[in-house]
């Protein structure tokens, strides 16, 4: 089983949200591409993924959320963190990221409680990460294949894509072995959409020698899921007090800004204390 995708447009569109450094937009971009393949692989419209990676490097934790049909949004706690170009004058991803931590995944898929999942980092490139998670985790031969690459000129001008493929149960040796002559000699995701490669000759190269079948091709996009109502809803989890204090003192109005597509909500005085009484009778008790 295979997906592929052109994630150009939703690693530009994460760049220009949260003003991105080169690395970082490589970084982000990477686990927001591969969340839209796991997403996809859900094939259940009101699922989705979480994946959050922390390996201590000047990045801070990284978090990325895919639906069941591969639209995808996520943030980064220092999104303007950057490190020196490798040797080879590639993006250090891993040095940014760190490999001092875990990769969680949380898979729900609205029926009961959600799988959750963790596995240390192998090398905070992501991609090697991804594939390490569902080895550990759920024993499952996986090759998980990221690019983004990054203008050195100017780098609001990227190319994004990916690629995951799993071995289903009962594949025979002979199967493997030709998958991994594939994937040895498979050009970098990047070099392929570079070469005006579509995601089906993409995975036609990858699955050389294999006959294939297209289930299902769709477009994905960033999309936040993100609402006064919800931001309503979080406030409430503070105690009543607290929620006051968020107002501005001069202005008497609170602003509040979505981690993942930076949206500002205002929330004047009234409707803050609005919130705080209804905490305060959901809490039963005064302040």
């Amino acid at each position: 089983m295979a997906a592929a995708i052109d994630s150009t447009y939703i690693v530009a569109t994460a760049q220009q949200i949260h003003n991105t450094s080169p690395t970082a937009t490589a970084a982000l971009g990477r686990l927001l591409t591969g969340a839209s393949l796991m997403g996809s692989m859900l094939k259940k419209t009101h699922a989705s993924v979480t994946i959050k990676v922390n390996g201590g490097g000047p990045s801070g934790t990284l978090v990325a959320i895919a639906d069941g049909n591969g639209n995808c949004r996520g943030y980064m706690e220092h999104p303007e963190a950057d490190v020196p170009l490798k040797q080879n004058g590639k993006l250090d991803v891993g040095g940014l990221v760190g490999a001092n931590g875990l990769l969680g995944v949380i898979r729900d898929l609205g029926e009961g409680e959600p799988h959750m999942g963790q596995v240390p980092l192998r090398s905070g490139e992501i991609a090697e990460d991804l594939t390490g998670y569902y080895a550990d985790s759920e024993q499952i031969p996986t090759v998980c294949a990221l690019g983004v690459l990054v203008d050195k000129a100017d780098r609001s001008r990227v190319l994004a894509g990916g690629m995951l493929i799993q071995l289903l149960p009962g594949a025979l040796p002979e199967d493997v072995d030709k998958l991994e002559k594939n994937i040895a000699e498979l050009p970098s995701v990047t070099t392929m959409l570079a070469q005006g490669m579509t995601i089906e000759e993409m995975c036609s190269k990858a699955l050389q020698g294999f006959q294939m079948e297209i289930l299902d091709e769709y477009k994905v996009g960033y999309a936040c899921t993100c609402s006064k109502e919800r931001v309503q809803r979080a406030l409430l989890t503070l105690p009543p007090k607290d929620i006051l204090t968020l107002a501005d003192e001069k202005t008497g109005i609170a602003e509040v800004c979505c981690q993942y597509c930076g949206k500002k909500y205002i929330l004047p005085l009234e409707e803050l204390k609005a919130l705080a009484d209804t905490a305060e009778k959901k809490a039963g008790k005064s302040f």
